[in-house]
């Protein structure tokens, strides 16, 4: 099992009644059914004591293969295929935040009460085209700003890294400015919107139809995990902290998932539910503000597109 290789890798071992492979098994019924300590102990005839310690061993064996399964950022170059892609060269993927709900201490309740009431943890995820998560930042509560926590994560000593002349793909709750990539307020955007007719009648709205297309990589990565990992979908009765480690184990194992298995049984599920790694130089971008040079850049990146675009409409192509 490839799993169990990798955790032996770093530290975790057989024990003397316990095989790793029960250990890591524990482990994978509690995230992927969130079965409950009295489950586990039933199932796999152990004392509670026995399942909470190798549940927390295999926890932080996982955590620590971040740089293993952690995925390497590959720019968008000129020579890619992908028509969801191709028109935003130097892109690294997309970024956004999501909810898990969690359960916290009663003062701390409205510290991480959301707009909608629920209790939850807000969740910074940072994935390639490939959908697989380059970054994830939990721990921030409900009540902050995505914004919010994008600055945290650029400003953290290990945070996300975005080199100078790259960026990511962002929606229009962040700050359109270097490295961050936001469509056009006010103007035409989500997919859902453009698969009930009509074309764009101008760049922004050809610009912000074709950043939903790709960006979209990264609201898929979010479904898929919580279709996958139950234990996501509920308020687990862990720590906090380690409410938020499980978060992060929960993106390593989708990677690895992504990487190992040719075909994701549940990417169907999703569906139907409404090379050498680059040089990407050593300058980073330490900062989240609006920047005019930015939104130039992106008026002219539009216009590109936009005309392209009707280039190939006049020698009878098809909209993207």
């Amino acid at each position: 099992m490839c799993l169990c290789t990798l955790v032996r890798s770093v530290g975790l071992s057989d024990s003397k009644y316990v095989l790793l492979e029960e250990k890591v098994a524990m482990f994978l019924n509690v995230i992927a059914h969130d079965y409950k300590n009295r489950n586990i102990k039933f199932n796999f005839m152990r004392s509670g004591q026995t399942v909470s310690q190798y549940f927390n061993d295999v926890l932080k064996a996982i955590l620590r293969l971040q740089g293993v399964l952690l995925k390497t950022p590959e720019p968008i170059t000129a020579n890619c295929t992908d028509d969801r892609w191709r028109c935003f060269q130097n892109c690294l993927g997309a970024l956004d935040g999501t909810y898990v709900r969690v359960r916290v201490p009663a003062i701390d309740k409205p510290r991480y009460r959301t707009r909608k009431g629920e209790i939850a943890t807000n969740v910074l995820g940072v994935c390639s085209q490939d959908m697989q998560f380059i970054y994830v930042l939990p721990g921030w509560e409900g009540s902050a700003s995505d914004s919010r926590v994008l600055r945290d994560a650029v400003n953290r000593p290990n945070g996300l890294k975005v080199p100078t002349g790259f960026y990511y793909l962002v929606d229009a709750g962040y700050t359109n400015g270097e490295g961050f990539l936001a469509p056009y307020r006010g103007q035409r955007y989500h997919l859902s919107t453009w698969r009930e007719g009509g074309i764009p009648v101008n760049p922004e709205e050809f610009f912000n139809m074709k950043h939903s297309a790709a960006r979209n990589v990264i609201e898929r990565c979010f479904g898929l995990l919580k279709i996958r990992w139950a234990i996501l979908r509920t308020a687990s009765y862990y720590p906090i902290k380690t409410q938020g480690r499980i978060i992060t184990a929960c993106c390593l194992l989708h990677n690895l998932i992504r990487r190992e298995m040719p075909m994701d049984p549940f990417e169907f599920e999703l569906n139907n539910t409404p090379i050498p790694q680059p040089d990407l130089g050593e300058e980073f971008i330490n900062t989240v503000e609006p920047s005019n040079q930015w939104s130039d850049w992106r008026d002219t990146l539009a216009n590109i597109m936009f005309n392209e675009w009707q280039a190939n409409r006049g020698v009878g192509g098809n909209p993207p």
